[in-house]
């Protein structure tokens, strides 16, 4: 898994940051920046991130705050330091760190939020930026309705205080299974290991309470400036996740973007895992365009 990438721990200030790096096969390779989401770690790109290689990219994978092996500041009243705006200011961290000023961009799940927030908060640093699965989050709660709080449960259930970690750890099995086979063996045992660590899961907890408080409400002021996306935005959408996307995430996204355009795959949520020779090759010719 990852063969020729390197692992390393970056300190950005706030957090020290798992990464998996591979330089590209030329040295003026342009570096693509993958975000996993939830409840993975960046083992989830393992068949994604040696396909963008070969195509000629350098790769930063990177576990998110909290995540995986990754480590933030422990929990607060205000959620402060699981917000998308300091998880992105960790990405912007490491990828100074490995040379990159700017680069391409991809989120996946909570992963995408953080990308989100990286082009509104930092539109130099992201050439062009892919958001998977992907909604903003403010844009979900304003079409709260009961057919949303019956598929999207899980957001307000892990916003509450305490009793999620209670629950989540007393069975972990009958939260974050998992398929070895569909996920591959290594990758499985990573996700496994890191779902059954309180620590990670009070960390993954946190990060949906900062997305009901403190991302809602930074998302919103941005509405309210007219913050934009000045750069190129690509929305993949999973087959089976469209419809609890709205349908058409690409109208939706053009509330952000002026440049938005749109691509659907056939697999379920965890498209990483599910169809990555599509994926990448989707990433692949996004990120390839001048």
């Amino acid at each position: 898994m990852f063969t020729g990438f390197r692992e390393t721990t970056i300190d950005t200030g706030e957090a020290r940051i798992l990464v998996r790096h591979h330089p590209g096969r030329e040295a003026d390779a342009e570096p693509v920046v993958l975000l996993h989401g939830h409840p993975r770690t960046s083992a989830t790109w393992h068949r994604v991130a040696p396909a963008l290689v070969e195509r000629g990219f350098a790769v930063v994978c990177p576990d998110l705050r909290g995540y995986g092996r990754s480590r933030g500041p422990g929990p607060a009243s205000d959620h402060r330091a699981a917000s998308k705006r300091a998880m992105a200011g960790d990405v912007v961290a490491v990828a100074r760190r490995l040379g990159y000023e700017q680069f391409c961009l991809a989120g996946h799940d909570r992963g995408s939020y953080v990308a989100f927030r990286l082009g509104l908060d930092h539109p130099e640093r992201v050439r062009r930026l892919a958001l998977l699965d992907c909604i903003p989050i403010s844009d979900h709660l304003r079409r709260v309705d009961a057919a949303f709080a019956t598929s999207w449960w899980h957001w307000f259930f892990y916003a509450q205080p305490e009793k999620p970690e209670r629950a989540i750890l007393a069975d972990p099995d009958a939260w974050y299974a998992g398929d070895p086979e569909v996920m591959g063996e290594e990758n499985h045992a990573e996700f496994r290991a890191a779902t059954r660590d309180p620590e990670v899961v009070r960390a993954m907890l946190e990060d949906y309470r900062a997305g009901l408080t403190i991302d809602r409400d930074e998302e919103e002021a941005d509405r309210a400036a007219g913050t934009r996306l000045r750069m190129p935005v690509l929305s993949v959408c999973s087959s089976q996740d469209l419809a609890e996307l709205g349908g058409d995430p690409v109208a939706l996204m053009r509330g952000w973007a002026d440049d938005v355009r749109g691509t659907v795959i056939d697999s379920s949520h965890h498209m990483a895992e599910e169809a990555p020779e599509e994926l990448a090759r989707v990433l692949g010719d996004f990120f390839a365009e001048a």
